[in-house]
């Protein structure tokens, strides 16, 4: 039986776009609230499937799910229960895998499911997954991940995409509470340049997730395409995990972004000779664009 592992040795892998900007585009108002597209899961599940279904429709081989901001604190926030959160998570895996199913039963080939993890910044819904530094420790931020990563994992997810993370100490919170879980994971960045946004060397990120025997890919994601290529050139000994915005800057105020998109699709080839085995697109980027990439991947030569 073919693995992810297999799969990504095989790649490259095309991955899908924006989840909150495709539900936006098909008329859902997701400014209301501060869990954005993970509200959903419960209040109108099949508009999650149907972006799913979207992006496989465009050539997207894996679908990133909803649950970036779904976790047991935001969740009580709104008066969600644990055992009511536990099972909106597996919900994020199974939306996803019908909509992976569904896609391999018209002949489009094999299709994977990444369980989205979000930083502990997407949770409070102030942008600090874009700062860092939450004041919190390592073992701390360790509890805050473990048990939705043990619901996830219940689900059935064929890869982790621990994504946005922003600081060292995140990352090797997750790494801890990812241990024998028995399911890889790639982590990507948020990133200044070539730091992470907390302000340390991408380096010693990327050096930290190859630490890991369960990580397979590390990146960065959620950033400018030109940042993103920078970065991609420093990562070493492990799959380069590539997926950024679509162009623009993101006015909190507004809640909304600002200025032109980016070509993300002109980059594919620079990021595939970089080592990125895993390529798509993050805020800003919809089937479209998703469509445009995969039809470059798929013509660019690979390798350094």
């Amino acid at each position: 039986m073919t693995t992810f592992r297999d799969a990504l040795s095989a790649g490259p892998l095309v991955l899908d776009g924006g989840m909150s900007n495709e539900l936006e585009a098909q008329g859902h108002d997701l400014s209301g609230g501060a869990l954005w597209s993970a509200r959903l899961l419960r209040d109108d599940p099949d508009a999650i499937a149907a972006v799913h279904r979207a992006y496989f429709a465009a050539g997207a081989q894996v679908a990133i799910t909803a649950g970036y901001q779904a976790t047991y604190d935001g969740f009580a926030r709104l008066g969600i229960s644990r055992t009511e959160t536990t099972a909106l998570l597996r919900r994020s895996v199974s939306l996803a895998r019908e909509a992976a199913e569904a896609a391999e039963a018209q002949g489009d080939g094999r299709r994977w499911v990444a369980a989205s993890v979000g930083p502990y910044g997407a949770m409070l819904a102030d942008g600090s997954e874009y700062r860092g530094d939450y004041g919190l420790t390592v073992a701390e931020l360790t509890r805050f991940h473990r048990p939705r990563l043990e619901a996830l994992a219940e689900a059935g997810p064929d890869v982790f995409a621990v994504e946005t993370i922003p600081d060292l100490r995140e990352a090797e919170a997750v790494l801890i509470a990812l241990d024998g879980l028995g399911i890889p994971a790639w982590l990507s960045y948020s990133i200044r340049g070539t730091t992470t946004s907390a302000g340390q060397p991408l380096t010693e990120a990327f050096a930290l997730a190859r630490s890991s025997d369960a990580v397979i890919a590390t990146g960065v994601n959620c950033a400018p395409a030109a940042d993103a290529t920078a970065a991609l050139d420093l990562v070493t000994g492990v799959p380069g995990v590539v997926y950024p915005n679509g162009g623009g800057v993101w006015d909190a105020g507004t809640r909304g972004w600002l200025g032109a998109r980016d070509e993300i699709a002109d980059l594919a080839p620079s990021w595939l000779r970089a080592g990125a085995s895993l390529v798509g697109g993050c805020c800003r980027v919809g089937p479209a664009e998703i469509k445009e990439l995969a039809g470059r991947l798929h013509a660019a030569p690979t390798g350094r």
